[in-house]
C-alpha cells in the first residue's frame, strides 16, 4: 500500500490514514495562502503543513480548495525560477 499524492509541478500534498484520523500534508505549506485557517496540524514546523480530518468533521471544501490553487501556484512560481 501507499500513501495517494499529488503533484503539479512538484508535489503539493500526501495523505496517511492514521488510527482515527486522516493526515492531509502540504509540502510546502509554510508558504501557502491560508485565509481560511484550515491547518490545524504541524504548525510548528518549517515546511510543512497539515490538516488532521477527523471522521465526523466537516470539512471546508472551499478553504481546502484554496490551499491546493496556492500550493499549485508555489510550484508554478518555483519553476519559473529554475
Amino acid at each position: 500500500m501507499g500513501s495517494p499524492a499529488w503533484y503539479h509541478n512538484g508535489l503539493i500534498a500526501v495523505a496517511n490514514a492514521h488510527k482515527g484520523k486522516v493526515k492531509v500534508t502540504f509540502s510546502q505549506g509554510v508558504h501557502l495562502q491560508e485565509h481560511r485557517k484550515i491547518f490545524n496540524a504541524g504548525l510548528e514546523g518549517n515546511k510543512w503543513r497539515a490538516i488532521d480530518i477527523y471522521e465526523n468533521d466537516r470539512v471546508d471544501e472551499a478553504a481546502l480548495k484554496d490551499v491546493i490553487r496556492s500550493a499549485v501556484a508555489f510550484n508554478l512560481a518555483g519553476s519559473k525560477k529554475r
